[in-house]
């Protein structure tokens, strides 16, 4: 029934006159997707960490796609897994919001392990450790140079399926194998949709200031079992994992309403990578704040029982709201383990909410400057040709201290200088 809905939905949108029909068989790659004649030299016309700039560089290097609705726009990736590069509220002169690793794509390096080019939203697969990990080879230690990310994830580039001006669909058949030697094929439809100012006081049940800038969309994700065995808890579940990545900022923080009500084993994870110190991790009651200026690694995680579906940062230098609604089913399912053990015993009893803040290594190496913001599905359980699907929506918002307040305190019940007071920045409201 649920492919029935969709072939209906995509006849109808062939109809529509802004609907654009990609087939790899008629158009060569290359051709697939071209950007507004406005944005030819738009490296030469706008500045770095404006949406204009990123919208050449990305034109350049990695077969965009474009969404738009008026100021709000966001750039997508065939070459990089169909994930949302960047997006922007302000038009081709306002900030973009997805970090980039511009070096890293620039050189055309292809790195053994992972391939951080950057992006707000990309699609990932869990779990990352454990005996049913997707990063470890069967029988390898659990130690970094053993970690790979697998190819269909980093390296392999999507196909486009349909494209209008607020949608984009991309479909790719792929195949992992686990720690546990289980081998997974499946499908990904992946669907992008930007939103109007509307829908995005729709679906986080809010009103927006009058003069606020803001952009939203929502992706959902849906994976069919085209294998021929079930997926099993004895052999291993998939979760999709969606990861996004935005640039750190001396004054930005973290922040993430929990359940005060329930019983749990921790509030939050704070020892993946090492103790997180007092001063950047902070746990109040119903709220966790972590310090996102990407001078320390640090990773944090949040179980289903304790999580709220709405989480985020906020920028007080740069006026930025970022906010991320993810799906947490009413009951409590099960998520798997990311947790780098070779044998788990709980493997899933994981989180539903990460986060990430970079910093240099052991070596002194870093990435970038850049802090990640993450959601999971449920551990999925297939029976062959079953489906389910995981959606996840991203919000950005730019203005005044004031009008960013009124949305700050109708989605978490906190006003922004409580949120700045955590890490000593000064309150200014």
């Amino acid at each position: 029934m649920r492919n029935l809905t969709i072939l209906v939905f995509l006849i109808f949108l062939a109809g529509c006159t802004n609907f654009k029909w990609k087939q790899e068989e008629e158009i060569p790659r290359q051709e697939v997707i071209s950007l507004d004649s406005e944005q030819t030299d738009l490296m030469k016309e706008y500045e770095k960490g404006t949406y204009g700039y990123d919208a050449g560089f990305l034109k350049k290097y990695a077969e965009p796609v474009e969404l738009k609705n008026g100021d709000s726009r966001l750039m997508l990736s065939l070459k990089y897994q169909g994930r949302v590069m960047t997006s922007t509220s302000n038009g081709l002169g306002g900030k973009s919001y997805g970090w980039i690793n511009h070096d890293l794509i620039e050189s055309g390096e292809v790195l053994k392990q992972f391939n951080p080019v950057g992006g707000e939203e990309r699609f990932w697969l869990g779990p990352e450790g454990g005996q049913f990990s997707l990063f470890f080879e069967p029988k390898s230690s659990f130690k970094l140079e053993n970690w790979n990310t697998p190819a269909c994830l980093d390296t392999e580039p999507f196909d486009v399926f349909l494209a209008t001006d607020s949608i984009a669909v991309f479909l790719k058949s792929m195949q992992v194998k686990n720690y546990s030697d289980f081998q997974f094929d499946f499908k990904l439809t992946r669907r992008v949709e930007l939103m109007g100012k509307g829908q995005i006081e729709t679906k986080l049940g809010i009103t927006l200031p009058g003069n606020i800038k803001t952009v939203g969309y929502e992706s959902i994700n849906e994976l069919q079992n085209i294998g021929q065995k079930a997926w099993k808890k004895e052999t291993g579940l998939l979760s999709v994992w969606l990861l996004g990545m935005f640039p750190s900022s001396p004054s930005l923080t973290m922040i993430f309403p929990y359940k005060t009500n329930v019983k749990s084993d921790y509030i939050v994870k704070d020892d993946y990578f090492g103790k997180i110190p007092d001063d950047r991790l902070v746990v109040d009651d119903g709220m966790i704040y972590f310090k996102g200026d990407g001078q320390q690694r640090g990773k944090i995680g949040i179980p289903p029982r304790r999580a709220e579906p709405v989480f985020g940062s906020y920028d007080s230098e740069n006026n930025v709201l970022t906010l991320v609604k993810c799906d947490i089913p009413d009951d409590q399912a099960d998520y798997v383990n990311s947790s780098w053990e070779e044998h788990q015993k709980n493997p899933y009893e994981g989180d539903v909410i990460n986060a990430y803040n970079d910093g240099p290594s052991e070596g002194g190496e870093q990435w970038g400057s850049y802090y990640e913001l993450e959601s999971s599905s449920p551990a999925l359980a297939l029976d062959p040709n079953e489906s389910a699907e995981y959606k996840q929506s991203i919000f950005h918002f730019e203005g005044k201290e004031e009008e960013l307040d009124a949305v700050c305190r109708q989605v978490f019940n906190v006003p922004l200088n409580e949120i700045k007071s955590v890490f000593g920045a000064r309150p200014s409201l």
